[in-house]
């Protein structure tokens, strides 16, 4: 039987991920400190820690498989237009040469991550959300999508 304390604390810590949008690695750090300090009081806290750590670092990842496929798409893009003798003679940067209808799979792919990318932060606030209500609850969830690093 799980104890409204133990309910609050797993909540808090699925909520506590939320920090990420004040202060960068928020939802690594106020997790981790709170899982480890209540982990060994109870099994419920203990397997909500680890679902929250495991689900922020499989997001952490996808972020970055999706910015190292995006940036050097734009890269490649951004460079295979310019004119680099122009832009040492005019000592500016400059992008009149860049021809869209050449690039459009480039710039089609780079929407595409970018999207996927919102995608991805969208679906990550609303199963924080969820989870956290399912802990309030006494009921364990497991995040989807997630890998398990920690077990």
């Amino acid at each position: 039987m799980k104890t409204s304390n133990e309910n609050n604390t797993a909540t808090f810590i699925h909520l506590s991920s939320l920090s990420q949008y004040f202060f960068p690695f928020g939802n690594f750090i106020l997790p981790l400190l709170i899982w480890n300090s209540k982990k060994n009081e109870s099994e419920f806290i203990d397997y909500n820690g680890k679902q929250v750590l495991n689900f922020q670092l499989s997001f952490f990842i996808y972020s970055l498989v999706l910015g190292m496929i995006a940036v050097p798409i734009i890269i490649f893009s951004v460079f295979n237009n310019i004119a680099f003798n122009s832009m040492i003679d005019e000592q500016e940067f400059i992008l009149n040469q860049f021809r869209f209808n050449t690039n459009m799979t480039s710039i089609i792919i780079v929407i595409l991550i970018i999207l996927a990318f919102i995608g991805l932060k969208v679906a990550e606030f609303f199963l924080i959300i969820l989870a956290s209500i399912k802990a309030s609850k006494g009921e364990y969830y497991k995040y989807p999508l997630t890998i398990s690093f920690i077990k």
